[in-house]
């Protein structure tokens, strides 16, 4: 596998995720109360919560979370079965 196809399965990942999160929250707004909806906006968050260092005259703060939802997932599963398809 070539250094360019490993960046571009990265981004295209990357990508996935993001474009499938919007795509889910915004489907699951115009949906009515019930299971549906649930499934499209329940999102299971991974990473570490941010913080902050406050010192006198410096302030960090520090984090990095993901929010994975049915809809991202779905998005991540397309990119690795094309990825397969195309590349394998």
């Amino acid at each position: 596998m070539k250094r360019s196809e490993i960046v571009f399965l990265i981004v295209s990942l990357i990508l996935a995720a993001v474009v499938g999160g919007l795509v889910g929250d915004i489907i699951g707004k115009f949906l009515p109360d019930g299971a549906a909806k649930t499934l499209f906006q329940e999102s299971l968050q991974i990473g570490i919560k941010p913080f902050t260092v406050d010192f006198f005259a410096i302030n960090f703060t520090l984090g990095f979370m993901f929010k994975i939802n049915f809809v991202s997932v779905l998005f991540l599963v397309m990119v690795v079965i094309y990825f397969r398809w195309w590349y394998i």
